[in-house]
């Protein structure tokens, strides 16, 4: 195993940046020697993590990015997308990680609305990033070599092959035209950190989230909003400094990045990196890293206890299992109940960064079907039609309001002003009720939102394409039971009377257009939609047909 140290810097007192940003640089100072991140065979210390995240913040300051520019990321779970994120917020910059299993015209509108002015995208998503980076604000970009995380050179510097500049990598056909090598880039960057003024009020990062206006929007996570939700995680998931957390959930979600990969680097701990999750290969990483900690989804925790190797494999070192996107099924439960490791479940969403609840392990059978209670420094509040408190067991829109919550969307006042009652609190656009103890029990989803395997879905934005067929008359997206997935998109269509329309017609003309898993699984065609006396949709009654299939 190679071990990167990397150069200690005498301690020194930051007084500009207090973000995100200089996170790994203080780290540097009061641990630089201990391992930061494990990729493979190979480990980063904090030190060399920090020297690696100057040196990238100095080549971006050269590319001109400063404080309110935008970054761009595209690719699977590697140390490149942390060094990244840390070398924005080091200028003050906005990170904008861009999930990779989207679909060009996803990617380009998110480059498009965040107006970022930089990409850095893994080599294998070069043909994604190209098309995704067409027409928009884009002028710099930066290729990931498989590679990238290599041994340092002899001198320090990043081992970037031959030559010292970071020359173009690609050039037309895949990628993004002009863009030049990640680590070459690297050796172009000064190691020397820079403190500069960065705010817990300035933007960290833009998250795109889909919405029940089919168009997504950029929620703006600051600094500050990083630092409570990572106290809310340090406070209820007792992380600890000898922790060693296994990232089986790609970064570009919230959750992961949030909840797993920014607490465990804050307190010093230790995080293994995997790029892909594969149940067998997360059951070996686990034993031979021993991992305390596991952040993941209900169909990831599921397929590993299905895993041939599950009985064979030694997990006794694992200690916390972190879940959230749905309930843990009961058959799921039971299997890790058995080798003596109980969940600790969670609720919350992009604009909460994500904490707002959390159902600790010793509550898991007592309060089954609860999300739990609410987050140490977050609170929140169920209220009626008419915005007035209810009281135990009464269900209600459940709001959230605190420090780790944003105040905004990027580039939409509208949204926003929508998003907020008495200007504090964020309307999750879920209905629930607290129990006699505090415990809160979710019931419905006002927006119709579907979750599969842990990836949000939003209806409209499915039905707003299936919608631009000129024989589509009306168009209804619900979520059916799957057994693997939590639940699937079905699409139930009423063609134009008389024309010619098949199903197939409807998946060509999604295929391509949307993300993989936004799919509908099954597209039905029927001559006619239950409707309310007003002509809405009923969806409650499309989903008791169909949400069985």
């Amino acid at each position: 195993m190679t071990v990167e140290s990397g150069t200690d810097q005498p301690e020194e007192r930051i007084v500009e940046n207090q973000g995100s940003g200089s996170w790994i640089h203080r780290r540097r100072i009061k641990s630089g020697g201990k391992t930061a991140l494990i990729i493979d065979d190979h480990e980063v210390t904090y030190a060399r993590l920090a020297e690696r995240i100057d040196r990238l913040a100095d080549a971006f300051r050269q590319w001109g990015i400063g404080r309110g520019d935008r970054v761009a990321y595209l690719g699977e779970n590697h140390p490149s997308f942390l060094e990244t994120f840390f070398a924005a917020g080091t200028l003050g910059a906005a990170f904008v990680p861009l999930n990779t299993r989207l679909a060009p015209p996803e990617v380009q509108f998110a480059l498009q609305d965040s107006g970022a002015s930089a990409l850095v995208y893994s080599q294998e998503l070069a043909p994604l990033a190209g098309s995704g980076a067409k027409g928009t604000a884009v002028v710099h970009a930066a290729v990931v070599r498989p590679d990238a995380a290599g041994p340092t050179s002899g001198d320090g510097g990043t081992s970037a092959g031959p030559g010292s500049e970071a020359t173009a990598a690609t050039s037309g056909g895949d990628g993004v035209e002009g863009a030049v090598d990640f680590a070459a880039l690297l050796t172009e960057g000064s190691p020397e950190h820079l403190d500069l003024p960065v705010t817990h009020d300035d933007p960290a990062m833009i998250l795109y989230t889909s919405g029940t206006t089919g168009k997504p929007k950029g929620a703006i996570l600051t600094h500050g909003n990083l630092v409570w939700n990572c106290m809310n995680a340090l406070v209820d998931f007792d992380l600890r400094s000898t922790d060693v957390a296994l990232m089986i959930s790609p970064m570009f979600h919230v959750a992961s990045l949030n909840m797993g990969v920014l607490p465990t680097l804050l307190k010093g701990a230790t995080v293994v990196l995997e790029p892909r999750f594969k149940p067998g290969r997360a059951l070996a990483l686990i034993e031979k890293h021993r991992a305390t900690y596991i952040s993941g989804v209900p169909t990831t925790y599921q397929m590993i206890a299905e895993h041939p190797d599950w009985d064979k494999t030694d997990i006794s070192s694992l200690e916390k299992l972190t879940c959230g996107g749905s309930a843990v099924p009961l058959r799921t439960l039971e299997a890790y109940e058995r080798k003596g490791l109980p969940f600790t479940q969670c609720y919350g969403m992009t604009e909460t960064s994500p904490g707002a609840t959390v159902l600790p392990p010793e509550k898991t059978r007592e309060k089954a079907g609860s999300a739990g209670m609410t987050q140490f420094f977050t609170d929140i509040r169920i209220v009626d039609p008419a915005g007035e408190l209810v009281g135990p067991h009464a269900v209600g829109e459940i709001q959230i309001s605190g420090p780790n919550v944003i105040r905004e969307y990027w580039n939409r006042p509208d949204a926003t002003a929508d998003s907020f009652a008495d200007d504090q609190w964020f309307r999750s656009g879920d209905m629930g009720y607290f129990d006699d103890e505090g415990f809160i029990y979710i019931t419905d989803r006002m927006k119709d939102m579907i979750i599969s395997g842990g990836e949000n879905i939003y209806p409209v934005e499915i039905e707003q394409i299936i919608l631009e067929l000129e024989h589509v008359a009306s168009a209804a997206v619900v979520g059916a039971a799957d057994e693997k997935w939590g639940e699937v998109p079905i699409a139930v269509v009423t063609p134009v009377e008389g024309a010619a329309l098949t199903a197939e017609d409807v998946q060509a003309h999604l295929d391509g257009r949307l993300a993989r898993y936004k799919l509908p699984r099954q597209i039905v065609l029927a001559d006619d939609l239950p409707r309310t006396a007003s002509g809405k949709i009923r969806k409650a009654d499309l989903r008791k047909q169909y949400g069985n299939v």
